[in-house]
């Protein structure tokens, strides 16, 4: 896995209005490349919307952001192309049904079709399942997730994986695809204390190794970079209303089944000899979204065109 300079995350005035309010608003931010920041606040206070909004996945109302060179809203498809989905309930879950090895193996197609360079289109079987392979070993190492200690190896179902074992395949995933910026919900849900010490820890080598990390929690660690959500006395504050959150997540959500699925099933011939390694789908878009048509495309769709990768992070 390749280590590539993180990206700087900065935001003014950021906020996301939903159908039944603000999910968040005036949000300020300025963290350097590298950076481990924790967005803290209790549960529908627009944590989620702010973190999908930061990587490009839902649109914002007003203000703006940039993610390394790229500035939201306008250039939300290159945004999705350096940011990466770890675990996101409700938006790219694991198949449960699926084995560990499948479940790689699924990564490694999308991958494959949707993240890889158009010359890799040109090396030989051998040499594409070859650096599969490697990848997947620097990935799943990355992610401190030993296939070993599972209970049945490689064969161990997802359905039968604990929680924090759940969340380390989820990171090892989205770090296949060497993205400049990792983002991680509902990071402490289901965890014990010494296993959210344990994520944190994997959390701070992610970013030790230069990929700036934006994790989702109820508490954050000392040494990160805070963004709390929540209500201000002024009643102006993010994401008070967790109608609000709900509501511009689900109009998100639908969008970004409706176009992952497809992906996966189109290519199911595919997959007998597709490279056992895991994707962060984040290049689906051509390069012309930088150019201006990120102007027409994502002032019409909206937040549900924003989303349309997530299935794939």
């Amino acid at each position: 896995m390749d280590s590539p300079h993180g990206a700087a995350v900065k935001a003014e005035d950021f906020g996301l209005k939903g159908p039944r309010g603000w999910a968040f608003r005036g949000i300020g931010l300025d963290a350097a490349p590298g950076s481990l920041i924790a967005v803290e606040g209790p549960s529908g206070s627009g944590r989620t919307c702010l973190l999908l909004a930061l990587t490009g996945r839902m649109k914002p109302t007003e203000g703006h952001a940039e993610i390394g060179r790229h500035r939201l809203p306008k250039k939300m498809a290159a945004v999705r192309r350096i940011a990466a989905l770890g675990p996101v309930p409700g938006v790219n879950d694991l198949d449960q049904s699926l084995t560990v090895a499948e479940q790689l193996r699924e990564g490694a197609l999308l991958q494959r079709h949707y993240g890889a360079p158009i010359r890799s289109l040109f090396r030989s079987r051998a040499e594409r399942r070859a650096t599969a392979a490697a990848r997947i070993d620097a990935a799943l190492d990355a992610a401190g997730l030993d296939l070993a200690t599972l209970p049945k190896g490689e064969r161990t179902t997802v359905r039968d994986l604990e929680r924090l074992e759940a969340v380390r395949l989820s990171v090892a995933i989205a770090l296949l695809g060497s993205p400049q910026l990792l983002a991680l919900d509902d990071l402490d849900i289901k965890l014990s204390d010494t296993e959210r010490t344990e994520v944190w820890a994997l959390l701070r080598s992610i970013a030790a190794r230069g990929i700036t990390v934006l994790a989702v929690c109820s508490e954050a660690p000392a040494d990160a970079v805070v963004l709390r959500t929540g209500p201000k006395e002024d009643g102006a504050g993010a994401g008070r209303d967790a109608d609000a959150e709900a509501d511009a997540k689900a109009e998100a959500e639908p969008a970004a089944k409706a176009e992952a699925e497809p992906a996966v099933e189109k290519d199911s011939g595919a997959k007998k000899d597709a490279e056992t390694g895991p994707a962060t789908a984040t290049a689906t878009e051509s390069d012309a979204d930088d150019t201006g048509n990120d102007d027409n495309d994502d002032d019409t769709k909206g937040a549900d065109d924003a989303l349309a990768e997530a299935g794939r992070a």
